[in-house]
C-alpha cells in the first residue's frame, strides 16, 4: 500500500487529475481532492488501499498513447476502461492544446502552460480568505487611485499568448484594456497578477509562471507565501528580481504609479 507523498508522486508523475483518480480507484472525487491537497493528512487506511490498488492496476503512458496493467499484458479491457474516463487517448504532457483543455469536464480545475496540464487542486482556507481581502483591498486602492483598471479573482481564464497552448488562471488580476476582456477569458498580458502559493503549487508558481508572466508582457507580479508570510513583488520593467516584503508591511502598487499602496499587515490581521 502507497503512502500519501508515494500518491502524490505517482500521480504527478503521470500527469492524472483528481477527476482521473476518483474514476480509476472509485473513490469519491471530494475525497480524492482532499487527499492531494493535504486537507485529509490521515485518510483512513481502506481508502488508501482503493487508491494503491487503482493507480497500480494503470500505467498510461503518455508518449505511446498506452495504457497498460502493471505486470501483465496489454489488455483491450483496461485500455477501453481508460479510454472511458478520458473520453480520448491525450497526446503527452508538453503537447496539450486548447481543444483538450476544452474536453475536460467542466468540474475539472486545470491551467495549460506552454503544452502541460496542471491539475488545480481545492485551495485551503487561508488561501481564500487572503485572496478575497486582497482582492478587496486592491479594489479599492485602484479605485482610489483612479487608474480606470478591472480587479477580476479567480476562476477567471487568461490566455496570455496568442497560440493555443497556453491558458492560465490567476488569483487575481488587474487589467486595464477594456476590449482583450472577453466573455470566455481575458486575452492577453494583464497589468498585474497574482498567485497565493499552495504546497502543491510552489514550484509551478516560482517557475513556470514568473517566466510566462514576464515573456508574455504582464508588467507586475505578486507571489504572497502564507507559509513564509511574506510577498514577492516582481516589477518586470524595472528588474528581473522581486522585492520581498513581510506580511506586516506596506507594499507598493508599481502599475499605480506611486498612487496606490497595500497595507498587507491590514489584510493578515483579517485572516
Amino acid at each position: 500500500m502507497y503512502s500519501v507523498s508515494e500518491l502524490i508522486e505517482i500521480k504527478n508523475k503521470k500527469g492524472y487529475t483528481n477527476e482521473m483518480i476518483a474514476k480509476m480507484t472509485g473513490v469519491p472525487l471530494s475525497t480524492v481532492q482532499k487527499i492531494f491537497c493535504g486537507q485529509t493528512k490521515h485518510p483512513r487506511a481502506d481508502t488508501l488501499l482503493e487508491l494503491s490498488k487503482g493507480l497500480s492496476e494503470y500505467n498510461y503512458d503518455f508518449a505511446t498513447y498506452a495504457v497498460r496493467e502493471e505486470a501483465a499484458e496489454y489488455s483491450v479491457e483496461y485500455e477501453d476502461r481508460f479510454e472511458a474516463i478520458t473520453n480520448e487517448r491525450w497526446p503527452r504532457q508538453g503537447h496539450y492544446t486548447l481543444k483538450d483543455y476544452y474536453a475536460l469536464p467542466d468540474q475539472v480545475r486545470v491551467e495549460l502552460i506552454d503544452g502541460v496540464i496542471y491539475d488545480m487542486t481545492a485551495p485551503k482556507r487561508i488561501h481564500q480568505d487572503l485572496l478575497l481581502e486582497l482582492a478587496i483591498a486592491f479594489r479599492k486602492c485602484i479605485s482610489d487611485a483612479e487608474a480606470g483598471c478591472k480587479v477580476t479573482i479567480a476562476p477567471r481564464d487568461v490566455r496570455l499568448f496568442d497560440d493555443d497552448r497556453n491558458m492560465l488562471e490567476p488569483d487575481i488580476i488587474i487589467t486595464c484594456d477594456k476590449s482583450k476582456d472577453l466573455d470566455d477569458y481575458y486575452d492577453g498580458a494583464p497589468e498585474l497578477t497574482v498567485e497565493i502559493l499552495s504546497p502543491s503549487t510552489r514550484r509551478k508558481d516560482f517557475l513556470v509562471k514568473t517566466s510566462s508572466y514576464q515573456r508574455a508582457g504582464v508588467r507586475e507580479y505578486w507571489i504572497v507565501d502564507p507559509k513564509d508570510r511574506v510577498v514577492r513583488v516582481f516589477f518586470f520593467e524595472e528588474d528581473d528580481f522581486p522585492t520581498t516584503y513581510s506580511f506586516d508591511d506596506k507594499i507598493p502598487v508599481h502599475i499605480s504609479e506611486g498612487k496606490c499602496v497595500i497595507d498587507f499587515k491590514e489584510i493578515a490581521d483579517k485572516v
